[in-house]
């Protein structure tokens, strides 16, 4: 029953992305952390992404919940926070499901989520582990150049930014944004005061990622 639970749920994921288009959602999880940080982050990656890289994205994203079913009516995932995440067995395998159906979750660390995801990862996906993704690949390269990487956007502990993926036949499920801080570069300018350049670095590696997800 629970095989076939599953396999319903692609389905109608399949048929959702078909017909709805372009959408993208917030994900909210338990445990504590803050899910809800940087509420104009999506929205203005919304619209950098639909006025340079040819998206239709309706502009409001949503909010899902982990173990929702739900997820499955988004292509685009994004997550977020500071502190403690917490995923029931149920939630994991519904995620797990989510990804390995066609979905792509894009996790960024704002700085403190880091040890609880690892540990919460591990429910998700007990046979795989995160990886460093060379520069090399596409998503530092289409729409925009990215030679040396993910970029850092702001800098708290002089550790390097790091871009750290889960595969599946050899496609990228899952991006989890480390020491970069993409969602600060995101928000409103008068929220962190960035320099514009800042800014456009941050945008434009999140376009990458979003046009990555929509293409596979």
């Amino acid at each position: 029953m629970k095989q076939l639970t599953a396999e319903l749920l692609i389905l109608t994921f399949l048929m959702t992305i078909i017909c709805s288009g372009q959408e993208i959602a917030v994900l909210k999880y338990n445990g504590g952390g803050d899910w809800y940080a940087n509420p104009t982050a999506l929205p203005n990656l919304i619209t950098f992404c639909n006025a340079n890289i040819n998206t239709t994205i309706k502009a409001k994203p949503k909010t899902v919940e982990v173990g929702s079913a739900a997820i499955f009516q988004y292509p685009f995932i994004h997550m977020t926070g500071h502190g403690n995440v917490v995923f029931s067995a149920d939630e994991a395998e519904n995620l797990r499901n989510y990804v390995l159906s066609g979905g792509f979750l894009h996790i960024d660390d704002n700085y403190g989520m880091e040890p609880y995801l690892r540990k919460e990862l591990s429910k998700v996906f007990p046979d795989k582990q995160l990886e460093e993704i060379g520069n090399e690949h596409e998503i530092f390269r289409d729409k925009y150049a990215f030679p040396d990487g993910l970029p850092k956007i702001h800098e708290h502990d002089n550790k390097r930014p790091q871009a750290l993926g889960l595969f599946h036949e050899g496609k990228l499920v899952l991006l989890f944004t480390y020491e970069s801080d993409l969602g600060d570069g995101w928000e409103d300018a008068s929220v962190h005061n960035d320099p514009l350049a800042v800014r456009e670095k941050a945008l434009k590696m999140g376009a990458n990622i979003v046009n990555y997800a929509f293409k596979h």
